[in-house]
């Protein structure tokens, strides 16, 4: 192999094969090439960075290690890409993609011998790409091993050689190099390659040879047959139908090697049902407390135990209160300076004293009827009865007999369990599946064939920032008290979607952020289909968009029949 002098850098060339002379280095040793211009600072930065992963990655085979190589390739993968993306298009910025393939191949690799053929891969391009600009370079040297069966050369800061092929065997074996890639021999063949794998001759003709690659190892690129220089495999040819369309041939033996099975898709109805656990708890409108509205002291308890069951208009406990007393007396004087004015001039003179006087007792919760008892019985009483104003159980009590009260203390809470609220956890996700009125069926761990009919009522505006979960509420009857607060309960809320497009969940492959499914074309044709999924209802999957009913995809085979299509398919496919 030969490498290109400056005076093929004057060539009227194309942009296509502007890519190869760069990599060629033109301009004598292609470090400071007068004919290159320099980055710009953003590509400058990324390639860097580029730079930078690359040889910490070299350190990592020197020291003939693999730990941490995934992150560092990944690392590499990241900045090359941010470099390509500040390169638009162009000779250089597809230099560089075919460069972050390789480390992405890098990044996947399992034993040292793949991982340092990838890193050769790398070297090939970065190297290239990185003479470009000799700011770049500054204080970088170049190295090549003869020893190497992969590409020999590599880049390293400074001059103390390092051999990342041979690692501690024999980290000194190489010699210093230019900054040149070796390309094939003559212009020609520059320009044969460069119309093959660029589409030259007639674009009519599909079953032209595009380039040949890898089945193992995809990134790889070449114009001519050949082995793969990371794994050694023979590579095989792509034509430029495979590339243009991303239909495939997978012959029936082929089929049947690999367990190729098909279905239909089809239409049917698509149920889904999310499943979540509730927590049973008291329902907030049928919660009350009971309080008083002056100071105290509690005499008799008639209810002295929580959990016990009340009735509306029980007496709770019996208080003595001064101020009650004082009001008391001021309700029987009153009555008496009433009773003196019906035989005066001004009969109704004290009538205002009586109605003051019984609406302050009334703003104190006393009913009617105290009120009446005070007044017939000609003398206040000492301890007054305090009445429950709500049905239930008894959930808190805080006062003992001769307990102070104050106005304001929560003497006891009193919650009604006939019926109660069950709070869900059900995932951010799942949560525009959930709408308000939507049935759902609860039931409980330990009794499941016990199932309880409830409602969604309420779903809250905010998440758990810890479980990542919304909160829907539902609304359960409890005649037989069965559900207790604080339980745990399973449920389950049925969605019904209509009919949809559906195909077997394994049918679809998830590449990224993109969903792919083979359609079967017939004749041993399988294309790859972009899709957008929707819900999952048990094994099957909803299909949005990208798919047709009466389609036949494939159900199984789809990893091997994935190698194929990423082996014979345009990459951009993927």
């Amino acid at each position: 192999m030969k490498t290109f002098e400056s005076r093929r850098c004057a060539a009227p060339l194309g942009a296509v094969l502007l890519s190869v002379l760069l990599l060629a280095g033109c301009g004598g040793n292609g470090a400071g090439s007068p004919a290159a211009e320099p980055y710009s600072s953003e590509v400058s930065d990324a390639l860097r960075l580029s730079m930078a992963s690359y040889d910490r990655v070299r350190q990592l085979l020197i020291r003939d290690s693999l730990d941490g190589l995934g992150l560092e390739a990944e690392a590499l993968v990241q900045s090359l890409a941010a470099a390509g993306a500040a390169l638009g298009s162009g000779s250089i910025a597809s230099l560089v993609e075919e460069s972050r393939r390789a480390a992405a191949s890098m990044a996947q690799s399992s034993d040292l011998d793949t991982a340092r053929a990838a890193f050769g891969e790398v070297s090939r391009t970065l190297i290239g790409v990185a003479a470009a600009d000799p700011l770049l370079i500054e204080g970088w040297s170049a190295f090549s091993c003869p020893m190497t069966k992969t590409f020999p050369k590599w880049m390293q800061p400074g001059d103390e050689l390092q051999n990342p092929y041979m690692g501690v065997s024999m980290p000194s074996c190489g010699v210093e190099a230019d900054w040149t890639v070796p390309r094939p021999e003559s212009l020609e063949e520059i320009e044969a390659h460069a119309e093959l794998v660029h589409g030259g001759g007639d674009p009519a003709d599909g079953d032209e040879i595009a380039h040949y690659t890898c089945s193992m190892h995809p990134s790889v690129k070449r114009g001519a047959p050949g082995t793969c220089p990371i794994c050694s495999m023979d590579l095989v040819p792509v034509t430029r139908r495979e590339v243009e369309t991303g239909v495939f041939v997978v012959d029936a033996a082929r089929r049947q090697e690999i367990g190729v099975r098909t279905e239909v898709a089809r239409l049917e109805q698509v149920n889904v049902s999310v499943r979540a656990v509730g927590r049973v708890v008291y329902d907030e409108s049928r919660l009350s407390e009971v309080t008083v509205k002056y100071e105290g002291f509690v005499g008799k308890l008639h209810v002295d135990r929580t959990g016990d069951r009340i009735q509306r208009g029980q007496v709770l406990f019996e208080i003595y209160s001064p101020e009650l007393y004082a009001t008391q007396e001021e309700l029987l004087a009153a009555l008496e300076s009433q009773r003196r004015a019906r035989d005066t001039a001004a009969p109704d003179r004290a009538d205002y004293l009586v109605s003051a006087a019984k609406q302050r007792l009334r703003l104190w919760d006393l009913s009617d009827g105290q009120i009446a008892r005070v007044s017939a019985g000609g003398e206040p009483i000492q301890y007054l009865p305090v009445l429950a104003r709500s049905s239930g159980y008894v959930v808190e009590k805080n006062i003992v007999e001769g307990s102070m009260v104050v106005p304001g203390q929560v003497l006891y809470r009193i919650a009604a369990l006939d019926r109660v609220w069950i709070e869900a956890a059900v995932y951010e996700s799942e949560l525009p599946l959930v709408e308000v009125g939507q049935r759902a069926e609860v039931t409980l761990a330990y009794q499941p064939q016990r199932r309880f009919e409830a409602e969604v009522s309420f779903i809250y505006p905010y998440l758990e920032r810890e479980t990542r979960t919304g909160t829907v509420r539902l609304i359960l009857a409890n005649p037989n008290l069965e559900l207790k607060p604080e339980m745990y309960v399973n449920v389950s809320l049925l969605t019904r979607r209509g009919e949809q497009l559906t195909v077997p969940e394994e049918a679809v492959l998830y590449a990224g952020d993109r969903r792919l499914v083979f359609v079967d074309l017939g004749e041993g044709r399988l294309e790859p289909r972009t899709v957008e999924i929707g819900v999952r209802s048990g094994d099957r999957i909803e299909i949005a968009s990208g798919l047709e009913a009466g389609e036949v995809v494939v159900t199984s085979g789809n990893f091997l029949i994935a190698a194929e299509s990423r082996l014979k398919s345009a990459i951009g496919k993927w």
